[in-house]
């Protein structure tokens, strides 16, 4: 299951700043698909717990945002389409952020070439840039 999570201020009409992220529940990875004035990196992992979902880095485990009161049931029930989001980040603006549910995606894919930050499905040949 995927989910499309948008992360603003309180009020869009005022405070302009954003991310876009996708959640992946099933590797428990998350993308940035877009942002202006959210500092996130492109992606990272995910944990589960309390009622909350924690974004880490990719690199380093240090905490980036915590989705409060998202909570994802055994059977995919989702807890709420709302909440707060606190970012870790200290250069982020003193505000209060806020995260809303977009878009759920149900569909089982197997891609062709399936790379996520690095990590190849098994069965898939990993493919590295090599400069020029």
């Amino acid at each position: 299951m995927r989910l499309t999570i948008l992360i603003n201020g309180p009020d869009p009409t005022v405070n302009h700043d954003y991310a876009l992220l996708c959640l992946d529940m099933d590797k428990l990875q998350w993308s940035r698909e877009a942002h202006s004035g959210v500092d996130l990196p492109e992606w990272g992992e995910l944990d589960t717990f309390g009622g909350r979902i924690v974004l880490t880095g990719s690199s380093e485990h240090e905490t980036l945002c915590i989705l409060n009161g998202l909570q994802i049931s055994r059977r995919g029930e989702i807890s709420d389409a709302d909440g707060v989001a606190f970012m870790s980040n200290p250069s982020q603006p003193r505000t209060t952020w806020h995260w809303r549910l977009q878009a759920v995606d149900w569909t089982k894919i197997r891609a062709e070439n399936a790379l996520f930050g690095g990590k190849a499905q098994a069965g898939h040949q990993e493919f590295r840039h090599v400069p020029s």
